[in-house]
């Protein structure tokens, strides 16, 4: 599809990418009332998925349960509690649609089973969830939206040689890093620093609790030596997830290559201020040749921070907006 016209205007203090970021990532609030399930994965494992649920009586006068849900998928080290999770789950249930926020494995403020745990390309654990769905809550329409990392393994997913079920309807993926080279890349610059050395923290966090857990295959010398993220990819997440590589892990993980396969309207937004992302990360050749890929890049945004008056943030709005109106003409399409 045409590369969509983007209507985003963020106040001026919000034009800067590190701010609207910082703003979104740690300051912002929302209030969601959840509930948990645990499901078991197809190994052995767990996943907890924390619901809401569409106010139909008070929307639609009637006490029927919702026949649509979104499910959606946070970012690195991220958590279903994130105001950047929980805010789209809000705006999602206003407008009568129900919400699972999954919390990938570990990030649930337990720990998994396994030695392995998530990354960026590991799509069973959304096909677990889409099916449960699907076969126990007995939802006709799906919706997905992942954000950041979670937006790489929805679109990965979506493109995959799999079938997709007809339930799911449309997808969103928000400042995704769709060639994670490059964003890794972009990740270990100076402009990063701050953001690196955080995501580092927690993802050692977890290999100390894993070292515990499975104690003889992790030593404190090695926790000692991981110094960069690509160096914890190259040390961990490659090895455990049976990659050769950090550049193998990479390489095989990214959504880039499986977009021309999408067939589900997806809208990815991606602002063009996003330190996070590098050059590879905007697919205008890609969205160019898929009829059901849309593509939008806000001027301003940076990663997450989709700031604009009120409580409900543009990226959110936009969600609601293109699983309302997909099939229809009305995308502010450029010509």
């Amino acid at each position: 599809m045409p590369i969509l016209k983007s209507t985003f205007k963020p106040a001026f203090q919000f034009r800067n990418g590190f701010v609207s970021t910082i703003y979104s990532g740690l300051i912002r609030k929302v209030t969601l009332e959840q509930s948990r399930e645990r499901i078991e994965t197809r190994d052995a494992d767990f996943l907890d998925l924390d619901w809401s649920y569409a106010d139909t009586s008070a929307e639609l006068n009637t006490s029927k349960k919702s026949d649509s849900v979104i499910i959606l998928l946070h970012g690195l080290e991220g958590h279903a509690q994130r105001p950047y999770v929980t805010g789209t789950a809000k705006v999602f249930n206003q407008n009568g649609i129900d919400a699972v926020c999954v919390n990938f494995r570990g990030c649930s403020g337990e720990g998994n089973r396994f030695y392995h745990s998530y990354h960026s390309g590991a799509t069973d654990d959304l096909d677990d969830v889409v099916n449960h769905c699907i076969q126990e809550k007995k939802y006709s329409k799906i919706y997905i939206k992942g954000i950041s990392l979670g937006g790489n393994v929805t679109l990965k997913y979506l493109g995959e040689d799999r079938i997709i079920p007809k339930q799911i309807k449309a997808a969103i993926s928000i400042s995704v890093p769709v060639h994670l080279n490059g964003s890794a890349t972009e990740l270990h610059k100076l402009k990063n620093k701050a953001f690196a050395i955080r995501f580092r923290k927690h993802l050692l966090d977890k290999l100390k609790v894993k070292k515990i857990q499975f104690p003889g295959i992790l030593k404190d010398k090695d926790l000692n030596e991981i110094k960069t993220l690509r160096e914890f990819d190259e040390f961990y997440t490659s090895v455990a997830h049976g990659f050769k590589d950090a550049n193998d892990y990479y390489t095989k993980s990214s959504s880039l290559q499986f977009l021309p396969n999408i067939k589900v309207p997806t809208l990815v937004m991606n602002a063009l201020n996003d330190s996070f992302l590098s050059a590879e990360c905007y697919p205008v050749k890609e969205a160019k040749q898929n009829e059901n890929l849309f593509l939008e890049m806000p001027d301003f945004g940076g990663h997450v921070g989709f700031i604009q008056k009120g409580d409900v943030y543009y990226n959110e709005k936009r969600a609601i907006e293109f699983v309302r109106q997909f099939d229809t003409n009305e995308l502010n399409v450029i010509a």
